[in-house]
């Protein structure tokens, strides 16, 4: 029997699609084996949103190729989209596939075997109208399962590169979402993550069905008991997305909407497509409809051209609007995109120093947020053994996460936890009972 090995770079997109070509290799009888192996064919998923990305994409490349000569080397995902000849350029590169046309990937292996001669399969992604199926029944290593309902961008924000590497905006049918949410509940998921390039945007291509019309039909599925949406922008939030949320029982107390900046001078010079006045309505809004809601965001600092005034605007807008905890990145310029061609780059020692401003502040509102549930019982779903023995760690559905006492037998479950030491990066936690709605009963746990 035949080996593949896979490495993935970069987002839970990646993840989720290597996860996809992982089924392709299975159907055509491939055992699967580690990275460090010596495989038959290596599969590379690489990443380009940085030029860091492509960097390690290079050198993950490089890696597979000394490890075993003889294997067959596919280089697929985005930087693989973006730059097809410089991956060919490699010794030792085989096929490379872009953020389409995976499927062909087996196909493209026998074509290599007999011929021996590379391929290059990457195709313009820009004339891509139709969502590629890739399906993936359930994950090797997850406890939460995610579900890819989109493809593509149309936003062009001067910062990104990531339409050239995935294309325009394209959403999965309705019927196979729902179809494929099943199955991952059937497998015995219990949270789903709907995960796409521009989550929010699902059904913006569709005629009569929208997000909020998704959301509904993934309600009506048996044994799901939390949808998180990984990531929506602001102008997402419409009026209809925020009543569907609030009357869900099952889309979870946490939403991921990216700011990027708080100043309307430095979005202009982004091209994101809201205001600060917009972003403020929609999140007051979401907290009146959804009461100890969170609100985790992407803050991108030192962003061309940014002043000492724009960046205090930032930080204003995020203690005006009770962030629950934020990713901040230093901007990066990428090659090919129009912010790395601007002037007034900012220097690194400012962006450094305006990164740590937010991290300390991330910090703080993230222990303020987690201090109004101490004393208060949660949901969990652990997701693996803590760092002490006999725990387990896990997170609640508003992604606090919390470290209890409890067996392993537990993970993958639904477990009330009680808040005993609200902080952060953690919480502490004691199990109280598991639940089981399927029988509507809760089982009591003798504690230790």
């Amino acid at each position: 029997m035949s080996t593949v090995a896979f490495h993935t770079l970069g987002c839970k997109v990646n993840h989720y699609e290597t996860e996809a070509i992982w089924q392709l290799f299975k159907e055509a009888d491939y055992d699967r084996v580690d990275f460090e192996t010596n495989a038959d064919v290596f599969v590379i998923n690489t990443c380009t949103v940085t030029n860091t990305g492509d960097k390690k994409s290079r050198q993950v490349i490089r890696r597979a190729i000394r490890q075993n000569p003889d294997a067959v080397v596919c280089v697929t995902g985005c930087y693989a989209q973006t730059s097809p000849a410089e991956i060919m350029e490699i010794p030792g590169v085989d096929i490379v596939v872009g953020t389409q046309d995976r499927t062909k990937l087996i196909g493209y292996i026998e074509q290599y075997k007999q011929e021996r001669q590379p391929i290059n399969g990457v195709g313009n992604i820009m004339k891509n109208r139709t969502y590629e199926e890739l399906e993936v029944p359930y994950f090797t290593d997850r406890t939460r399962a995610s579900l890819k309902i989109q493809e593509g961008c149309n936003n062009f924000c001067t910062f990104c590169i990531i339409p050239w590497a995935r294309g325009l905006m394209r959403s999965r049918d309705p019927e196979k979402v729902v179809e494929q949410a099943t199955q991952l509940v059937d497998s015995g998921y219990k949270e789903i993550v709907l995960t796409g390039i521009h989550t929010g945007g699902y059904g913006q291509d569709l005629k009569n069905y929208n997000l909020a019309q998704l959301l509904r039909d993934l309600e009506t599925i048996d044994g799901l008991e939390r949808i998180r949406i990984s990531s929506i922008e602001a102008s997402q939030l419409t009026d209809e997305v925020i009543d569907v949320i609030a009357a869900s029982n099952k889309v979870v107390r946490h939403l991921h909407i990216p700011l990027q900046s708080g100043s309307d001078s430095v979005l202009k010079r982004m091209r994101r497509k809201y205001s600060m006045a917009h972003f403020s309505e929609r999140l007051t809004k979401l907290h009146a409809a959804l009461p100890g809601l969170a609100v985790t965001s992407d803050v991108i600092v030192g962003f061309p051209g940014e002043t000492e005034e724009e960046f205090q605007e930032t930080y204003d807008f995020i203690v005006d609007h009770h962030f629950s905890e934020l990713h901040v990145f230093p901007y990066s310029p990428r090659i090919g995109t129009p912010a790395a061609r601007m002037d007034d780059q900012i220097d690194e020692d400012i962006k450094n120093e305006r990164v740590h401003r937010l991290i300390n502040l991330s910090d703080q509102l993230a222990k303020t947020y987690a201090s109004n549930f101490e004393d208060d019982v949660l949901e969990v779903i652990p997701e693996e053994v803590g760092s002490e023995e006999g725990t387990l760690v896990g997170y609640a559905d508003n992604y606090m996460k919390i470290q209890f006492k409890g067996d392993e037998s537990l993970i993958g479950q639904l477990v009330k936890v009680k808040i005993v030491k609200a902080d952060y990066p953690i919480n502490e936690g004691e199990l109280l009972r598991v639940i089981d709605h399927a029988t509507n009963k809760s089982e009591h746990k003798v504690l230790v």
